[in-house]
């Protein structure tokens, strides 16, 4: 490979497997057709994704391949059991086999359901992760989270469920319209508050280049944060631990996603927003300076995010969805809170009066 396309892995055992990112990617010969090794396959993407890039996808792929594009309609809002059920339709009219391959061209939610299906048809087939938005390439793709969502809460139906391979083609970026690419930000942003110092200041020293979408200065920001995600989910696969130092800001996002509507917020805006409350929460109980959380703020606005959540959502609004959220554990809730730049922690002994002295 050249220097400007690179190679990790997350470190699983016999389920170790690999994230290439690169430019260009999505037509380096042989490179798909190298990952795959059934010879049927099921291509998931959407409307959105599908005019751009699903030709190219299925030219990579040999003629001997019996592929089966799937089509879903785009957006938040359409990660739910219905739209599930219409993939399998689709994959049991094709006649596929435990054998088949799952791909998921697209962004977050796509690879998703994508994955959730590959964990259910016939117990479990093989899928591949090909990321189109920096969010899901920065975070959602990798790690093995897969789910469809319900009405009182995100995520909450799902399994754990990892890839055999991750492929981030970092030009299909350049389709992104700002407001995806400044959601994807948001998850960037997160790595350096909770496991990396100098990452953080790196992106607060890069944010004009980032917003430019240098080349460079991307790359390097998808790697580490891929490099940091990989790092946690090997230590941790399942979240029983270490892994929850990822959601960070996600408690608030995840309230405000579902009180909006799925799709009215993008989930990396509600996640930028979350974390400014995290990292605020954090202030008031003085494990960080009241500093962090005006250069968090102005960080997240000169990347195009809101830093504010919305006006309606009152203290006890929050309460009530962040009590049904999957994280809380017999009814306590729990946050992701920062020690220290760079070192973040789970508690779950913050009480409504400090929720309420935050928000309301």
């Amino acid at each position: 490979m050249s220097q400007q396309q690179s190679t990790l892995y997350v470190e699983l055992g016999d389920r170790r497997y690999p994230i290439h990112i690169g430019e260009n990617l999505l037509t380096s010969r042989g490179l798909l057709a190298g990952l795959i090794k059934s010879r049927q396959v099921v291509v998931i993407t959407n409307e959105t994704i599908a005019p751009l890039y699903l030709d190219i996808v299925l030219g990579q792929l040999p003629d001997s391949i019996l592929v089966t594009p799937v089509i879903i309609p785009d957006g938040e809002q359409y990660k739910t059991w219905q739209t599930l059920g219409e993939i399998f339709d689709q994959v049991l009219v094709a006649r596929h086999n435990r054998s088949t391959t799952f791909v998921a061209l697209g962004g977050g939610v796509v690879g998703d359901i994508t994955g959730f299906a590959a964990a259910c048809y016939q117990r479990g087939v093989n899928f591949i992760q090909i990321p189109t938005t920096l969010l899901a390439q920065v975070d959602s793709s990798v790690g093995g989270k897969t789910a469809v969502n319900h009405s009182l809460g995100k995520n909450m139906i799902g399994a754990f469920y990892q890839p055999t391979a991750v492929v981030i083609d970092t030009g299909t970026l350049s389709t992104l319209g700002a407001r995806e690419y400044a959601a994807g930000l948001a998850e960037v942003v997160k790595y350096g508050l909770i496991y990396d110092a100098e990452f953080h200041a790196w992106i607060c020293a890069n944010r004009s280049q980032l917003v430019a979408r240098d080349g460079d200065t991307l790359r390097y920001a998808i790697q580490r944060s891929c490099e940091i995600k990989a790092e946690v989910v090997a230590a941790d696969e399942r979240e029983s631990g270490l892994r929850a130092i990822l959601n960070l800001g996600h408690t608030f996002g995840h309230a405000i996603e579902t009180y909006m509507g799925y799709g009215s917020w993008l989930h990396g805006e509600a996640v930028a927003a979350g974390m400014v409350m995290a990292v605020r929460l954090s202030a008031l109980r003085g494990s960080v300076d009241a500093e962090l959380v005006v250069e968090l703020e102005q960080l997240l606005v000169d990347l195009g995010l809101p830093v504010w959540a919305p006006t309606e959502m009152r203290s006890e609004t929050f309460i009530d969805l962040m009590a049904l959220d999957k994280k809380a554990i017999d009814g306590q809730m729990r946050f992701v809170l920062l020690g220290a730049l760079g070192a973040a922690l789970v508690v779950d002994d913050v009480t409504e009066a400090e929720l309420v002295a935050l928000i309301d």
